[in-house]
């Protein structure tokens, strides 16, 4: 018994920070996020003619298809004003590379949720919260450990960070395309870069949260 929980509480440790983490970026995967990041002051106007609302219309589409789960077809019939298909087929691949790999985070996501509600209510039956609420809050400590690394990263050079991001989850150099192509008018560098800062800070935020929190839970 002694040894199941403390696997249990190792596994709870490190399943926190995946899942604050993946929490916060299906929170900033919404048109929101683009609306509030195009009108940003100082955000890179489009050199090849986009405007903030045909950047907020595309764009929107594009996470509507991530998002959503929507077949490829969906972006390959999205036309731009002159009739020209808004993505090459470059670009489509690419798209179709990132939507199966926020899906499976999407899944990962739900799976570590039940996990974690299934050990706390397994914790509260056999009299373990105090126990659960530190393998919580240990998993917060991480979780901070983690996003200082990340945020180190970004902003000690974030085109590195972002090519060894790309590097990590994309096979190859599907993900490099040429500036004027959609992709890169619709979300250029300086938008993961906030995006990423966003994602960072947010999940720092939860991750303090869960380290304090269960603390004075498991006392009271």
């Amino acid at each position: 018994m002694k040894a199941l929980k403390n696997i249990l509480s190792v596994l709870v440790t490190i399943a926190v920070p995946l899942f604050l983490i993946m929490t916060v970026i299906r929170l900033l995967f919404n048109p929101l996020s683009l609306q509030i990041e195009y009108n940003l002051p100082g955000f890179p106007a489009d050199p090849y003619g986009f405007s903030t609302e045909d950047r907020l219309h595309w764009g929107t589409s594009s996470v509507k298809y991530i998002v959503n789960n929507e077949d490829i077809r969906y972006l390959s019939e999205q036309k731009l004003s002159d009739g020209q298909p808004l993505y090459n087929e470059r670009e489509l691949d690419h798209m179709l590379d990132v939507q199966i790999l926020f899906q499976l985070m999407v899944r990962v996501w739900a799976g570590l949720s039940v996990f974690l509600i299934l050990t706390g209510v397994l914790a509260w039956r056999v009299k373990q919260l105090p126990d659960s609420w530190k393998a919580v809050s240990m998993g917060g400590y991480l979780t901070l450990g983690l996003i200082g690394l990340v945020l180190v990263g970004i902003f000690v050079g974030f085109s590195g960070f972002f090519t060894g991001f790309h590097r990590l989850f994309f096979s190859g150099d599907t993900w490099l395309f040429n500036f004027d192509d959609a992709l890169i008018r619709l979300f250029p560098l300086k938008l993961w870069q906030d995006g990423f800062t966003a994602a960072g800070a947010l999940s720092g935020v939860f991750g303090l949260i869960s380290a304090l929190l269960p603390g004075r839970w498991s006392k009271s």
